[in-house]
């Protein structure tokens, strides 16, 4: 048996910057030496960001990434770092786009490797972009035969997986950039520890972390062992190098035949990798100078969704230049959630709250709002909107839900206006739920850059809420949500007396069936024999086949559901299908 050492990397990176990607891999890579790495594993698209979609299709990007590529190889060695191995993933152009892994190792690209399985479900769209791989490098590296897949390998029965087996490897890596979505770790885990048997090797799976439009990457990076063993497993959200030491078999240099279709390439390393002994100047692993990766704790579901969303803001907000945010503070819920998710990412003093009362906005609007603007610490500007409203609504005589919809127009534009003015970036505060049945106004209440509650249905709100408060409490600090604005019945305040339930039924039983409907594809004789009431689906339904032309203008927020609003979720505008017809 030989030991290996090896990093983890589990780094945020950002696509098209592939300057900043590549210096991210060099100085990753010193700190792992640093600390007697062997082997560095970067993530699925390290050079180039993922998923970088049409950018893949610019031949100038795809040479840009090569050329990225062999650059980074060249400093390596030129930094001292030639006899560590480096795995990365880049964009490659072989025959066609390639989603494409690198050994480098001695200032140069020892192997390449290009995804087999291309997944087009959901919010992926591989096969528009890459040219799928039929061969599975096998490296051999300190003695050790090492193959190299990449993300949805695992995901698929047969492929590079079973080649491994017929070639004997004794690790396999798996790179990725697997979104977050509930519940999604243990499925991956599932996964991985089925494909190691099938292997009968080691397997690294290295997941990126971070946020890339309305994706967010969680990391939760681990190793298993040929017999399914769960050895080490990073935590969720945290961006940190990881170190394994594994005991891994000698490389045999035969192979056990078999039927593959996947050709197998065989690859010595130039240069062997940096002894480990005992009076190596290397710390040991489990030094505070290189800790070993151990099984971190899972998160509870509203920890993990916080986190996801915090992540997600902080990573939309600073890769898209902005310092700072504003939201409308009504006191209600949403606008609460959203302005502690904002100050927990960048800092409540980045957090702007506007409050903007009308006639018909309540006491407790003003107040609610002006607690939750002192807890987060963040400035608070109150803009009566009256004027403005009287003004339009008496110049163009309107009434009704028309008079109703100036008031949240107004806001709107009072939001972007701040924002046009002193660079804040406008959060929207709209909910799942709200978004799912058109609760909301297109140009009022649904202006904004980035959406964090977009894909989390209202009874979830409630609940982060109180899980956020509570986690406050026992860290002995203030809850940053009002309780106020957490019990207080929801309420758009667009008329005297108006509660969001005079439209919409119930938010737990609304989201139970949204969940059926939207997430799951449901049809309405489904979701009758699910138990809903006929003629409430039927309506909840035609609410949210309806709305689809306001969700194409509401701005993008962070999936967190096994189906978002987006890219994940594609319907037409015009369509005449409705569940209801006879």
């Amino acid at each position: 048996m030989t030991i290996l050492r090896v990093a983890l990397a589990q780094v945020d990176l950002t696509v098209g910057d592939l300057a900043a990607n590549s210096e991210m891999v060099l100085a990753r890579t010193a700190e792992a030496a640093a600390a007697g790495a062997q082997l560095v594993v970067f993530p699925e698209m390290t050079l180039t960001g993922y998923p970088p979609e049409d950018l893949a299709l610019r031949p100038s990007f795809r040479a840009a990434s090569i050329a990225t590529l062999h650059a980074v190889a060249t400093s390596l060695a030129e930094r001292g770092l030639a006899d560590v191995g480096v795995v990365v993933g880049y964009l490659d152009e072989d025959a066609g786009s390639r989603n494409a892994a690198a050994f480098l190792l001695g200032g140069a690209v020892v192997a390449r490797y290009f995804k087999h399985h291309l997944p087009n479900y959901g919010v992926f769209d591989e096969d528009r972009y890459f040219k799928a791989g039929s061969d599975l490098p096998v490296i051999r590296f300190g003695g050790v035969d090492i193959g190299l897949t990449i993300c949805e390998d695992v995901w698929q029965d047969g492929g590079p997986f079973s080649a491994a087996a017929a070639a004997r490897v004794g690790l396999l890596l798996n790179i990725n950039g697997s979104p977050y979505e509930r519940d999604k770790n243990h499925v991956r885990l599932s996964l991985v520890q089925r494909r190691a048997k099938e292997a009968d090797a080691t397997v690294v799976y290295v997941n990126q972390v971070g946020g890339q439009d309305e994706l967010v990457f969680d990391g939760d990076s681990f190793v298993v062992s040929p017999n399914g063993t769960l050895l080490a497993r990073a935590p969720q959200f945290v961006e940190k190098l990881f170190y394994v030491e594994l005991d891994l078999p000698e490389a045999t240099g035969t192979s056990a035949g078999g039927d593959s279709p996947i050709t197998i390439r065989r690859f010595t390393a130039p240069l062997p990798p940096r002894a480990l002994t005992e009076s190596s100047s290397t710390p040991p692993l489990g030094s505070s100078e290189a800790p070993a990766l151990a099984i971190a704790p899972g998160l509870a579901d509203e920890a993990e969704v916080w986190q996801a969303l915090v992540l997600g803001t902080r990573d939309y907000v600073r890769k898209n230049g902005f310092a700072s945010v504003v939201i409308a503070m009504s006191g209600g819920i949403d606008s609460a959630v959203v302005a502690a998710v904002a100050a927990d990412a960048i800092g409540g003093e980045n957090v702007h709250g506007v409050a903007m009362p009308s006639a018909y906005s309540s006491e407790h609007s003003i107040s609610d709002a002006v607690e939750l603007a002192r807890r987060l610490g963040g400035p608070l500007r109150t803009v009566n909107i009256e004027p403005m409203v009287r003004a339009f609504v008496s110049a163009l005589e309107l009434t009704g839900l028309a008079e109703e919809n100036v008031q949240a127009r107004v806001r709107g534009t009072t939001l972007m206006g701040l924002s046009n003015q002193h660079g804040h970036l406008v959060l929207a505060t709209g909910n799942k739920s709200e978004i799912s049945v058109g609760y909301s106004t297109i140009y009022g209440d649904a202006v904004g850059g980035f959406a964090p509650l977009k894909d989390v249905p209202k009874s979830l709100v409630w609940e982060l809420a109180r899980w956020r408060n509570a986690a406050a409490e026992r860290n002995g600090e203030q809850p940053p949500i009002p309780e106020n604005s957490i019990a207080k019945p929801p309420s758009a305040e667009l008329r005297p007396g108006q509660l969001d339930s005079d439209s919409l039924p119930d938010y737990d039983e609304l989201d139970r069936l949204l969940a059926r409907y939207v997430d799951e594809d449901a049809g309405l004789e489904e979701l009758v024999a699910a138990g809903f009431d006929r003629d409430l689906a039927t309506r909840v339904s035609r609410m949210t086949d309806a709305a689809e032309w306001k969700r194409r203008q509401y701005p993008p927020g962070p999936k967190i559901s096994l189906k978002a609003f987006g890219r994940d979720r594609r319907l037409p505008i015009t369509n005449r299908w409705r569940e209801s017809r006879p």
